[in-house]
């Protein structure tokens, strides 16, 4: 089938048209991902769809995209963008492997939460007005944040809290959940952030000192570093020979994941069958390419972006 080109001018609209959503390092990301405008590339966090305009308005009649997000408000958006070498996905992205039937040129991945999640209060996403304490990405399934603190152990609540948060009251952040719980539930975002203040009287300066906690229970809830460990592995599988990836990560616990993933790999001294360096280190199935930052003007225009760190790698040749 002919695929209709973009003209010009729909190309400036549709990469411009991106809702209240700024997206971070856009051009950067676009740059490092397209390496043949005719290929077939998969955007896995459409969100509100900056970086997916963009890439429709650089491939060639040819080329192909395929647009993923387990948010179906996201989905809907996607949806209306109209064009024909676009393919909307409702998944989350660690299914990716099931819906591909060839080798993809480019992977995009644009981690965490959006800024229509977070600025939508009803999602409870954020401590900043009152609404239930839901937190999910995709609200068609899962259990909110709310259900899940009414029966968790409070080893549990704790472990989700440091390990997920990096929160160093997390022991008695979650011995207050487990003492609030017994005589009123906590299901909002209000009574939550409240209880987490009275605790935490030392934060960074210019964040709540709810911020670790709500970070904490939103990456748990969501599964957000199993996905991230899930389709970093597909990665390898599903990139042709030196076919790019690109991901964007908001905080150190998804950068260490993605870091280590583009390591070398130690292996066992004796697997002498492998090809190995002499140090006991197995090539990479990468080639990095770089680490890029956003400049001090774009995080001056989008303060949300100031944690993101974006790293480049290529598929190694076979």
């Amino acid at each position: 089938m002919t695929l209709p080109a973009l003209s010009s001018r729909r190309a400036a609209i549709a990469v411009t048209q991106t809702s209240s959503h700024t997206t971070v390092l856009l051009h950067e990301a676009v740059d490092a991902l397209l390496s043949d405008p005719s290929g077939l590339y998969v955007d896995a966090t459409f969100g509100r769809g900056g970086h997916t305009r963009l890439v429709l308005s650089r491939l060639s009649r040819q080329g192909r995209l395929i647009a993923m997000d387990r948010d179906s408000q996201a989905i809907e958006v996607a949806k209306n963008i109209g064009d024909t070498r676009l393919t909307v996905i409702h998944s989350a992205f660690s299914k990716l492997e099931e819906y591909l039937t060839e080798p993809i040129d480019g992977l995009l991945l644009d981690l965490g939460v959006s800024s229509p999640q977070i600025d939508t209060p009803t999602r409870g996403f954020s401590f900043r007005s009152d609404a239930p304490l839901d937190m999910r990405m995709d609200t068609t399934q899962g259990t909110t944040v709310a259900d899940w603190l009414q029966t968790a152990e409070q080893d549990q609540i704790r472990e989700v809290i440091h390990g997920y948060g990096e929160e160093r009251f997390a022991a008695r952040i979650a011995a207050a959940i487990v003492a609030r719980r017994a005589t009123e539930p906590i299901t909002t975002t209000r009574q939550l952030a409240s209880l987490v203040a009275s605790i935490v009287k030392t934060h960074e300066k210019g964040q709540d000192p709810a911020t670790r906690t709500f970070q904490a229970f939103r990456i748990f809830i969501n599964r957000e570093l199993e996905e991230l460990d899930a389709i970093l592995a597909q990665a390898q599988r599903l990139l042709k020979p030196q076919g790019r990836l690109v991901v964007i990560s908001f905080h150190s616990l998804e950068d260490r994941i993605v870091k280590r993933a583009l390591a070398p790999s130690k292996l066992d001294t004796a697997l002498r069958h492998l090809p190995i360096r002499g140090d006991g280190v197995a090539p990479s199935v990468w080639t990095t390419l770089g680490k890029i930052k956003p400049s001090q003007a774009e995080i001056r225009a989008n303060p949300r972006a100031r944690s993101a760190i974006m790293r480049i790698a290529q598929r190694a040749a076979r």
